[in-house]
């Protein structure tokens, strides 16, 4: 790979990176101020206590962004671009959790140059969330 990222022309079904993160009170709550989403849910034990989740949770959307990581940093890499990621929400991520985030080329459309990618957050192996994002992958240089 170079500091660019993947070219088109490099990937294949199958293959796969991972990104893995410990969430943080900081990170929440730096998230909140990042985002605007101040949901008690997230920042109020009290209330939170009082919830289905029995507690503070993370942002959804903050798990969510990990997947972003890994699609920008690491598969495809640098270079590409995000047009859509379906997400489904399965279970709460909390302070001190590790988030593994994961993505698998799933298929590689070389005329409209695009790539669908299977996504995944895991906490201890558990699904926390699923989902498929389709990213634009430029093709490599000529010349």
């Amino acid at each position: 790979m170079s500091e660019h990222g993947y070219y088109l022309e490099d990937l294949r079904p199958g293959m796969s990176a991972v990104f893995g993160k410990t969430i943080t009170e900081a990170d929440i709550l730096m998230f909140a101020g990042v985002s605007g989403d101040t949901n008690p849910v997230h920042l109020n034990e009290e209330f939170a206590g009082g919830t289905q989740f029995r507690g503070r949770i993370a942002h959804g959307m903050l798990t969510a962004s990990l997947i972003s990581t890994v699609i920008g940093t690491k598969l495809p890499g640098p270079g590409c671009v995000y047009i859509s990621q379906t997400l489904r929400f399965m279970a709460p991520v909390r302070a001190g959790d590790t988030v593994r985030a994961q993505v698998e080329i799933k298929e590689v459309n070389v005329e409209k140059r695009r790539v669908t990618m299977e996504t995944t957050c895991l906490v201890n192996a558990n699904p926390v969330l699923t989902g498929e994002a389709v990213i634009l992958v430029q093709r490599r240089p000529t010349g």
